[in-house]
């Protein structure tokens, strides 16, 4: 983002300064200006977003800020449609309102001043950022209000999702065919073709993210964390890890290979990465302990989450494997890998195809 704004900075200052005549620490203070009031502009948007979002029982994690664009993370999607398209569209709202007041203020001053330059800038900044997020494809927030319209449609947010992202596929494919047919016309400049060809694979790649999501969340019931946790086969603290892989290579897959305390109990869950660079001819000799983590480095998963849960909990605490636990007793260790091919087999068979 920093190169972007330095790049808009000169590209605009020296723009004011052919136009002003204003010297050379001037015009890019300016560009500057116009960089500050594109960032402020998509705060603006984004709080929207998020008071409206509070308004309806939705809880902020945060807002993150790009110069193209930004984020805000909200602790739960919208539980109707209507909230849904509420939410989406309060920012192009907030944006168009102050678009249209900066407007009137830069007709009302002085032509071919700074205040007015300044007043312009923040006009064109909250348009901009209006006409570009009302494009009715995923992740704009055009295509959140065409998701919430196909949501209520179809009775299924998940298939909506998956059709507004390729909404928002197409619209990335035709804003480089527009680019490209300009630049031919020399309506456009390389400069702004490569800008331009930013913003579309920026909105290609987020709209390929949100057909992901889509596919991936209406997996969600099929999570089942009693199903995917894999059984522990836990050998004595002290045990040489030589013989615990043998008695791991006995019980078979899908086994995970923890330590037990004198009385029986799991305390440990070996790290199958660091138990795999112990050269062989060592490990009749190293205590399966030192290749373990205790349970308190290991994340906890109740048995009872819903899959949507279980996906929050990986997200908040990314890691290999999971605790899987029923009060405080380990039912098994659920490995992400497991979590992945439920969610996405598609993935998954691509990794297992030998081509």
């Amino acid at each position: 983002m920093a190169l972007l704004a330095l790049v808009v900075t000169v590209v605009y200052g020296g723009y004011v300064r052919t136009e002003l005549g204003l010297p050379d620490p001037l015009g890019y203070l300016v560009g500057f200006g116009f960089v500050l009031c594109l960032l402020g502009s998509v705060l603006l948007h984004e709080l929207g977003h998020a008071l409206t979002a509070r308004r309806h029982g939705i809880g902020v994690r945060g807002i993150t800020l790009e110069l193209l664009g930004g984020w805000t993370e909200m602790d739960s999607d919208a539980p109707t449609p209507r909230v849904d398209a509420l939410v989406s569209l309060a920012g192009p709202a907030v944006s168009l309102v102050l678009g249209a007041v900066a407007a009137a203020a830069a007709l009302a001053l002085p032509d071919r001043t700074v205040a007015a330059q300044i007043a312009f800038q923040f006009a064109a900044s909250n348009l901009i950022v209006t006409v570009f997020n009302v494009l009715p494809g995923l992740p704009l927030d055009g295509g959140r209000a065409l998701r919430a319209g196909l949501w209520a449609l179809l009775r299924d947010r998940n298939r909506a999702t998956v059709v507004a992202g390729w909404a928002g596929r197409v619209i990335a494919a035709g804003t480089v065919l527009c680019a490209v047919s300009l630049f031919q016309l020399r309506l456009l400049t390389l400069f702004g073709v490569a800008f331009v060809l930013l913003v579309a694979f920026t909105l290609g790649h987020g709209a390929g993210q949100a057909i992901r999501l889509g596919r991936m969340t209406s997996r969600f019931p099929l999570v089942d964390l009693g199903e995917l946790a894999r059984p522990v086969l836990a050998v004595p603290s002290g045990t040489p890890l030589a013989e615990a892989q043998r008695r791991a290579g006995e019980a078979g897959p899908p086994h995970t290979l923890a330590v037990a305390d004198s009385a029986g109990r799991v305390v440990a869950v070996v790290d199958a990465s660091s138990a795999a660079r112990v050269p062989a001819q060592r490990r009749p000799w190293v205590a399966v302990d030192t290749v373990a983590r205790g349970l308190a480095g290991v994340p906890a998963l109740p048995v009872g989450l819903s899959g949507e849960q279980v996906v929050r909990a990986v997200q908040a605490h990314p890691g290999a494997h999971y605790l899987v636990t029923a009060g405080e007793d380990v039912l098994g260790v659920l490995h992400v890998g497991d979590l992945a091919e439920v969610l996405e087999p598609q993935r998954g068979r691509r990794r297992d195809d030998p081509r």
